[in-house]
């Protein structure tokens, strides 16, 4: 058991209950972040603190400025809560790797840079960069490199730039192996993070959403792997959806088609009507096109816009604001169903867990053994494969909790990301065939896994033909329900263009043109990506493509226990090098 010194005090639990009481009051954050900080002055007059240290790793590819606001709000997260205090300028149980995938030599200087800024203001951050991957590849034999290839990919001795979030994590596993061993005589903890996300939380309120830095993350998880025996835990995201543009079309369509109606109904120069933020839904899910495939509730209504602009304004300066972040949509905003942080009991929310949130999880060092599976076919859905196969693994010990980041797909003020794998855009063309294909390949790997684990797999070995019977099947039902969407889509498609078209719509005034022109070159990069003759639909209908993937995904499952086997020896092995 914990000593009073380092359990949550009274002052805490008491400035948490008044914090939240009404929903979120913001008057009562600054409290609860004090009560954190006195906890913390406490325990350095104590002179002992067995607390976990924790190693915040984050994989990030040619992302400079998001960056450098997901560091920015970890350093203001330790400064607010004050988690394990500083000794001599630094904080004692926080530290950060940044594991470069970039492919720009600028974005390599500017996120090393960024390391030497967190450094200099007393947060210890190692950039695990191109001489470091390429040192650490070399350490090892043919052989090793060679066993490791089928969760790393390519494994010469040299650094190469966008290998994809699932190999760059695995090789990251590597790393903070060597980090572990060390530090023998800390209690390591290793929260792996995604670069456009930060440390605080989206709360609706009243007057609309705000962020808050209104969690003490690292008091939590602490708490959670010191009461319990869990060994993996995964959080989830609260902002964007974390989840590909391919699989929220429809959904976010028919937002858009309900607030053009509704706004077809008012008066341009009247006050804008989208601030009842009641009406702004919450739900599991409800960006996802096919949420009831995953288990929960298909919304089949629209959802609102909640309009961010402040003071008074008009119903047409509203349409405008909504026009200009539309674009956002491609590079994975979902403006009109947002999720929220909604606070409860912590201990309430600990659960097992079936899905990994590759941006939010936290692993004690023996769970490293487990990776990112199939990481060099880089499919989408990675994360949720590889949580249906921890829990066949590791039952209870797989938790989730409700301590969910704050996710923002693109840059502050705009509508892109710095960088997306699999969209690209030019004179405002945006092309999403790189996604789709991964997502559909996803989609059939993640349900054929729930399939398999649901029959042993991986602790039990599986015929060759059955996997490709199941894959087989798996694919059929999904290629069905894909193209029934994409027929929805464009459906919806011709009742919006019809909508903007309606000769009597207020906004056919000139002086609205510049925002119904960013509707229509909307509904027309959605149009062109569900055309017939996308790339993407051609690929996955095509017998011939889909056989060479039947064959690629049917030897990854195949070879994946003992593919296991070999990365645990070689984490084991690393381990004891160091």
């Amino acid at each position: 058991m914990p000593s009073p010194a380092t359990s949550l005090t009274a002052d805490i639990v008491a400035a948490e209950a008044a914090l939240w009481a009404q929903g979120y009051d913001a008057a009562q954050l600054a409290g609860y972040q004090a009560a954190h900080r006195q906890l913390e002055d406490r325990i350095a007059a104590q002179g002992i603190d067995h607390r976990h240290k924790f190693i915040v790793f984050v994989p990030v590819a040619d992302r400079p400025q998001q960056l450098a606001a997901c560091l920015d709000s970890l350093l203001a997260l330790c400064r607010a809560y004050g988690y394990g205090g500083m000794r001599d300028g630094r904080w004692r149980k926080v530290e950060v790797v940044i594991a470069e995938d970039s492919v720009e030599p600028a974005s390599v200087a500017g996120h090393r840079a960024l390391a030497d800024r967190m450094n200099a203001l007393g947060l210890t951050t190692r950039h695990f960069g191109p001489q470091e991957q390429a040192a650490l590849l070399a350490s090892l034999d043919a052989a090793e490199r060679a066993a490791l290839a089928p969760a790393l990919g390519d494994t010469t001795p040299t650094y190469r730039g966008h290998k994809g979030q699932g190999a760059m994590r695995n090789l990251a596993h590597l790393h903070l192996t060597r980090m572990q061993a060390a530090e023998p005589d800390q209690r390591l903890l290793f929260w792996s993070i995604d670069s456009d996300q930060e440390f605080s939380v989206k709360v609706g309120t009243p007057a609309g959403d705000v962020e808050a830095c209104a969690v003490s993350f690292f008091h939590r998880l602490d708490e959670i792997f010191d009461r319990s025996d869990a060994l993996l835990l995964t959080g989830k995201v609260v902002g964007d959806p974390p989840v590909s543009p391919a699989v929220m079309t429809g959904n976010f369509l028919a937002d858009v088609l309900g607030f053009l109606a509704e706004a077809a109904e008012g008066d341009p120069r009247s006050v804008c009507r989208h601030h009842d933020h009641a009406l702004h839904r919450q739900g599991e899910a409800a960006y996802h096109d096919m949420a009831g495939r995953f288990g929960f509730r298909q919304a089949d209504e629209a959802h609102g816009y909640p309009c961010p602009l402040e003071g008074w304004h008009t119903e047409a300066d509203c349409v405008a604001q909504f026009a200009s972040r539309l674009a956002g949509f491609f590079y994975g905003e979902h403006p009109t169903r947002v999720s929220r942080y909604v606070h409860d009991d912590l201990w309430r929310t600990v659960q097992p867990a079936r899905t990994v949130y590759a941006g939010n999880y936290v692993a004690r060092p023996e769970a490293l053994a487990h990776y990112i599976p199939f990481a060099p076919l880089r499919l989408r859905m990675s994360g949720p494969t590889l949580g249906r196969m921890l829990k066949a693994q590791l039952g209870p010990r797989f938790v989730s909790a409700n301590l969910p980041m704050l996710h923002k797909r693109t840059v502050a003020g705009g509508t892109q990301s710095e960088f997306r794998p699999g969209v690209a855009e030019r004179d405002a063309r945006v092309d999403l065939n790189g996604e789709f294909e991964r997502q559909f390949l996803g989609d059939v790997m993640l349900f054929s896994m729930e399939r398999l684990t649901a029959g042993g797999y991986p602790m039990r070995r599986v015929a060759t033909a059955d996997f490709s019977a199941i894959l087989d099947a798996v694919r059929d039902e999904l290629l069905g329900e894909y193209n029934a969407r994409r027929a929805d889509i464009l459906a919806k498609v011709e009742r919006l263009r019809e909508r903007l078209d309606d000769p009597t719509a207020w906004w056919r005034a000139t002086a609205h043109g510049g925002a119904i022109g960013d509707f229509r070159n909307f509904v027309d990069n959605v149009a062109r990506n569900f055309a017939d003759d996308a790339p993407w639909r051609e690929r996955i209908d095509s017998m011939e493509n889909w056989q060479r993937w039947r064959a690629a995904l049917a030897t990854a499952l195949d070879r994946h226990p003992d593919d296991a086997q070999a990365w645990a020896a070689a984490i084991s092995r690393m381990a004891r090098r160091a």
